[in-house]
């Protein structure tokens, strides 16, 4: 999906269709834990931790609370910032690695909680990506005319994906969620959004369980090869960014607001560099989240939003990377 796709006339309509953010919102669980809380149970530290990825601390989920639990909270956020009703949502997307249950979709159960009934709702798995993904979904049912609102939200709880004695992978990751609105409108919101994907990668970060006859086959934890990832998600990001870029003749120092995945500050702290745009335009939120995944984007987002630094007329630049690998960039005009 790029910036070259005209956008399409909604039947009836003089006027092309464009996407515009018009709510953000984001939840965490209240149980927050310290790195030093951490090193309680593991052979770790707060330095080593800090050192070593930029994470102070991070949000766990509490027993039962679930991925729809924490989109719900979003999710209510967002609509009451952009001033609708959720029987106003003609779609709803959940960009989930975690989702309630194996189906219905955690979407579906969202939507239900939610009051919604009848618009089209589904997940979709894109790790860290997830986000990324799902709003140029969205875009593209907006600008076609399918829809007049749409509800895209990161939701994640995993910390009942990790290995709670490997220091490699629990120190990582926090649980949340983040939900924004998106509406149909006159002038352009969404500049372009650019997808990518590479499968070669899959066994380089991964959860290789899967359910088998009631039984669980495989590891059932996540799994990573760190200087691996490392490596390709500061190539990609750096890539993707400038593929943005180049598709609306910007420069990098067009752009006012940076929003990467929040995954690693090393890897933050990386791109940054290459794409030449210095950290104090850059949102970091990583230090007290911690790896949230599909919601470390939209969570994000929503801070610099409620917090004044986005603000109309502004060019903001979501990107993200995942597992699969996954990656891709949304440019926006705030």
């Amino acid at each position: 999906m790029n910036g070259d796709v005209a956008p399409v006339r909604a039947s009836g309509s003089a006027r092309p269709v464009y996407s515009r953010i018009t709510g953000t919102g984001g939840y965490l669980p209240e149980r927050c834990v310290t790195n030093d809380e951490l090193a309680t149970r593991v052979d770790t530290s707060d330095t080593w931790i800090a050192t070593r990825t930029g994470i102070r601390q991070r949000h766990v989920a509490a027993a039962g609370e679930l991925a729809s639990d924490l989109a719900y909270r979003a999710s209510q956020r967002a609509l009451e910032r952009a001033g609708i009703a959720a029987a106003d949502l003609g779609l709803i997307i959940v960009a989930t690695t975690t989702p309630d249950m194996v189906f219905p979709s955690t979407a579906c159960i969202l939507q239900h909680k939610l009051g919604n009934r009848g618009s089209p709702a589904y997940d979709l798995q894109a790790v860290c990506s997830g986000f990324v993904y799902a709003l140029a979904a969205a875009d593209s049912a907006l600008r076609t005319g399918q829809c007049r609102h749409a509800l895209v939200v990161g939701a994640e709880v995993y910390s009942r994906i990790l290995d709670w004695s490997d220091r490699s992978t629990c120190v990582l990751f926090g649980d949340g969620a983040g939900a924004v609105i998106l509406s149909a409108a006159d002038a352009p919101g969404i500049l372009s959004t650019h997808l990518h994907a590479d499968g070669s990668y899959s066994d380089i970060l991964g959860v290789p369980g899967r359910i088998d006859h009631g039984r669980i086959e495989g590891s059932p934890f996540v799994h990573m090869d760190g200087n691996t990832v490392f490596r390709f998600a500061v190539k990609v990001l750096a890539e993707v960014a400038h593929e943005a870029l180049d598709a609306n003749a910007l420069a990098p120092t067009d752009i006012d607001w940076l929003i990467p995945h929040q995954a690693n500050l090393r890897i933050i702290e990386a791109t940054a560099r290459k794409l030449g745009i210095p950290m104090e335009r850059v949102v970091v939120t990583v230090d007290r989240h911690a790896n949230t995944s599909a919601a470390s984007i939209p969570l994000a987002l929503d801070e610099a939003v409620r917090d004044g630094r986005i603000r109309t007329g502004q060019h903001v630049m979501l990107e993200g990377v995942g597992g699969g690998f996954t990656w891709g960039s949304v440019l926006i005009r705030w």
